[in-house]
């Protein structure tokens, strides 16, 4: 207990902060906790009228820090001295716009501040919701802040404060540019708050900072006010990752946990050194490691419920909830099931019974009742909001998620589990990185309800326990730059202060400023890389002969391989298409591949017009259900005839039975004698691979023992070469790199007639200028050449869908269109699109992403009025149908698309009014509850 004398000089200390800092002692006291050191010395720094960089763990309450900003506008308290009224009053009115990077994010954050000061304080402005935007405190995505910024807009007047949360988004390298373009372009008078998670270079973004938004003090935290405990799940055993926490500075893994892991891989490796073949010598398929419902019920038992799963695969965390239900898992009681009902029904009574069905509503329902969930970006968007809320409420106890979740809005657990230290990034499979690894186990420990968050690794024999480490501790995670000027900013930057002073507001961007400084850094790794690629060098050389020529011809080879297996993939699906394409009733085929492999009669041609035939079969096993040209890998050829019945009943057993046995009776073999045709069909009689394997074989390296390990060797110093090249090439290229961008995308804009010679914008250059989106040139040479105009609304909304949707993964064949003008519109896009690439490339820009066909019918088909479930269906996807939240999301960019369309002054009268009547057919079902929420 403090003595008499240390109370009275903390009371003292209270009473000279109160009297210093007067604003923040009136918001503390509503607060109902005490503030941090690092919360205390931010809002200080913002009550004595500086900007301020806060840096701090996930769940430290960075957003305080805002919230007091928010205070002070409401306030009017004297931070930098609004702008005079010029009629002697006190000072205007002052507002604080709150900006976040996601729509979720912004509305959670509405609610909050709602509560605090009431409905007419507050206003939100997202590209879905605009309410109350006149108030003196808006909450906004960035992009919005962005558009008002360079249109002027009057909602700016009397903005003292701007709060960019999660302002370590300018990494992200699709949309991080636009926070770029904020920092820069907010008027001198507003005073910055920005929050971000730890990173290491928080000092070089502040002298960033400082030279284009002049004092900012800067406020760093690794604190966590609630404790993480690391552990890994090895079989049946949990370990600490950790001894102690001097440990875990040190990177010192338990020494238990070291030696039981290399006892199991050594057990592991010994068993498969009995086995013989080629699985021999593998780890990987060996290992069981524990069930999805085994790791629930673990952490029920040691009470580390709620839980979030990660899971980097949307499939994974839909098996992961059926496994659980499978297994009988149940982590609810009765009157929480029956208010988790009670919430679900209040939540989604805007969406059509119909739809619920295809939606999977009734196994979601179930998966909840029992404190299971799914959380992806596959997922209706009221599905998502409904586990989040039940989730916070501690209703859900377990949630299977993708780490999109450990980006959207604050769900936090008790504990974090992570399935793999792998995931897919869009176009590999990649490692998580420390800040990665950082932000997923940052959900664990909620402040005030835990007195510890656990953060769980599940152990398999690639998984190296030092490696989990590394992530764990490492500080090292710096924040990088992605802004890039593009069509759109360039034409508002020369409108709102011309060419020249554009160029130097670009200089001034955190890109380049970034570029400067590490072409130092860069050209050093250059060094280092060309002493390690000697190293290699060394150790793939070979005594037989040139080993460098030797590993040039398996490379052809693989290449050759690679470039004619895609020819024969993409002719072998043209040719299944057109086969299934002609099929009858009656014809019996043999479906080669697959689970359903054997004969097959078809019940049902399925030529409807639109994506790919998928033909309704009743096989030789008696499963009836539709085939697609994926199962096969020859075209589908008629190998007799039989008769179906005209009524005939697929579902019915009997009817399927006898069917069945029509077609096991015509005797025809059922496999054909064809197997293992396919992969000498794929490379087929290829004279240049002939040679390139023939000269292979000839090489002197052919013959030598250690062959393969020289081409190991051989493959690093490969990819390091690679590495290289593109090093020396950003070294190149940094100094002034921003400034040159621009200059030939002027040039372009100009030749295109977007500025004028003397650099005006002109009218079509006012029209892209209103123009938000990727391929926002694309968009405005449509407009030109009134490409979609004379369109009907459904045809619209198909047209202009090719140049907003992006398919998860790479399709080989083109996907199919409407019948009709949605054909001309979009091969006159593409024809746009063409010249538009040679043009980039000819000038050495970044070329604009090639038009995407896959949602042009889903897209259609919604808009004409037609079922949830048809649309999916209609999808141009690899596995199946397209996921409700994929088609919610894309539909709602269409939207947005159009919305520009029908406001934009260079679109025809006729345009905008389909344009208008377009947004209203999307906008229904499950559309019109997302537009609502």
């Amino acid at each position: 207990m403090s003595s008499p004398a240390e109370r009275y000089a903390a009371a003292r200390r209270r009473a000279a902060q109160a009297s210093a800092f007067p604003a923040l002692d009136e918001f503390a006291l509503d607060l109902g906790f005490d503030l941090d050191d690092f919360q205390r010395e931010a809002c200080e720094a913002l009550e004595r009228g500086s900007g301020v960089l806060v840096c701090a763990p996930t769940g430290a309450g960075k957003t305080v820090v805002g919230e007091f900003a928010v205070h002070l506008a409401l306030r009017g308290a004297p931070g930098k001295p609004a702008a005079a009224d010029g009629g002697g009053g006190p000072t205007t009115r002052r507002k604080c716009f709150y900006t976040t990077p996601i729509k979720a994010l912004s509305n959670q954050k509405y609610h909050d501040l709602v509560d605090r000061y009431g409905a007419e304080q507050v206003g939100l402005l997202t590209g879905d919701n605009a309410i109350n935007g006149d108030a003196p405190v808006v909450v906004m995505t960035t992009e919005v802040l962005r558009n008002m910024l360079y249109a002027g807009s009057a909602t700016l007047e009397g903005l003292a404060y701007v709060v960019m949360d999660e302002v370590h988004y300018l990494a992200d390298r699709f949309r991080g540019g636009v926070w770029e373009e904020v920092i820069i372009h907010l008027p001198a008078s507003v005073t910055l708050v920005s929050l971000s998670a730890t990173v290491s270079n928080a000092e070089e973004f502040a002298d960033w900072l400082v030279t284009v938004r002049g004092e900012t003090a800067v406020v760093v935290s690794e604190h966590r006010p609630v404790p993480l405990w690391q552990h890994m799940l090895v079989g049946r055993r949990m370990f600490d990752l950790f001894h102690d926490a001097d440990a875990a500075r040190k990177h010192d893994v338990h020494p238990e946990l070291l030696r039981y892991t290399r006892d199991t891989v050594r057990r592991l490796e010994l068993g498969e050194g009995r086995s013989a073949g080629p699985g021999a010598g593998r780890r990987g398929p060996r290992w069981r490691g524990p069930m999805r419902p085994d790791i629930v019920e673990r952490l029920d038992r040691e009470n580390l419920l709620p839980a979030i799963l990660f899971i980097f695969s949307r499939a994974g965390c839909q098996a992961a909830v059926q496994q659980c239900l499978a297994a009988g898992l149940r982590l609810t009681s009765p009157e929480e099931r029956t208010e988790i009902r009670q919430v679900v029904e209040s939540r989604i009574t805007a969406i059509p019974g119909e739809d619920l069905t295809v939606l999977g509503y009734w196994e979601w329902l179930d998966g909840l009742e029992r404190g299971l969930a799914a959380h992806h970006a596959g997922m209706l968007p009221a599905f998502k909001e409904v586990v989040e809320e039940l989730f916070v409420r501690g209703l859900v106890k377990a949630v299977f998620a993708t780490e999109t979740l450990a980006l959207g809005i604050n769900m936090p657990a008790r504990c974090v589990v992570l399935e793999r230290l792998v995931k897919f990034n869009g176009e590999a499979h990649v490692d998580l990185t420390p800040g990665e690894y950082t932000q997923l186990t940052g959900r664990a420990g909620r402040r005030g309800i835990d007195v510890e968050g656990h953060a769980v690794v599940v152990w398999s024999p690639e998984t190296d326990p030092r490696h989990v480490a590394g992530l764990a501790s490492t500080r090292t995670y710096p924040l990088r730059s992605s802004f890039r000027p593009s069509y759109n900013m360039a034409v508002n930057l020369v409108g709102t202060v011309g060419a020249e002073p554009a160029r130097a507001l670009l200089e001034s961007s955190f890109a380049q400023f970034q570029a400067d400084r590490s072409v130092v850094g860069l050209a050093r790794q250059v060094q280092r890389n060309t002493e390690t690629i000697e190293a290699y060098g060394a150790e793939a050389s070979c005594h037989q002969g040139d080993f460098d020529e030797y590993f040039a011809l398996r490379v052809a080879i693989a290449d050759r391989e690679r470039a004619m297996a895609r020819q024969g993939q993409t002719q072998r699906k043209a040719a299944a298409v057109a086969s299934l394409e002609r099929l009858r009733v009656g014809d019996v085929i043999r479906v080669p591949s697959g689970r359903r492999a054997g004969l097959a009669v078809v019940l049902d041609p399925a030529t409807g017009g639109f994506g790919e035939p998928r033909p309704l079969v009743l096989t030789q096993d008696r499963w009836a259900g539709r085939v697609s040209p994926g199962d096969f890998t020859t075209p589908a050829e008629v190998l007799a005839r039989i008769r179906v019945p005209k009524h005939f009943n697929h579902r019915s057993p009997a009817a399927r039975r006898d069917l069945a046995a029509e077609v096991s009776g015509t005797g025809l073999d059922r496999h054909g004698g064809r197997r293992g045709g396919r992969s000498r069909e794929a490379v087929g009689e290829d004279h240049r691979l002939s040679q390139l394997r023939t000269e292979l074989r000839r090489h002197p390296c052919h013959a030598c023992p250690d062959r393969e390990e020289h081409a190991r060797w051989a493959e690093r110093r490969r990819r390091l070469e690679r590495d290289t090249e593109e090093l020396r090439q950003r070294v190149a290229g940094r100094t002034g790199s921003l400034a040159r961008t621009f200059d030939r995308i002027v040039a372009l804009l100009t030749a295109r007639g977007y500025l004028s010679a003397d650099g005006e914008v002109t009218d079509a250059g006012r029209m892209l200028g209103r123009i938000w989106t990727e391929a926002d040139l694309l968009v405005a040479e449509c407009l030109r050449r009134k490409v979609w105009d004379g369109l009907s609304p459904a045809e619209l909304a198909a047209a202009v869908s090719v140049v907003v949707f992006e398919a998860r993964r790479d399709v080989d064949e083109r996907a199919s269109l409407p019948r009709g003008p949605v054909v001309d519109a979009v091969d006159e896009t593409l024809k746009l699109w063409g010249d538009i690439e040679a043009d980039e490339a000819s000038r050495g820009l970044a070329v604009t992403r090639e038009p995407d066909l896959g949602f042009a019918w889903p897209i259609y088909r919604w808009a004409r009025g037609e079922a949830l479930a048809k649309v999916l269906a209609s999808g141009h996807q690899i596995d199946g149908e397209m996921p409700a939240g994929d088609f919610v999301r894309w539909s709602r960019q269409v939207v947005d698309l159009l919305g520009q369309l029908a406001d934009s002054g260079g679109a025809s009268t006729e345009l905008r009014s389909t344009a208008r009547q377009a947004i209203a057919a999307v906008n229904r079902g499950v559309l019109a509850y997302h537009a609502a929420a």
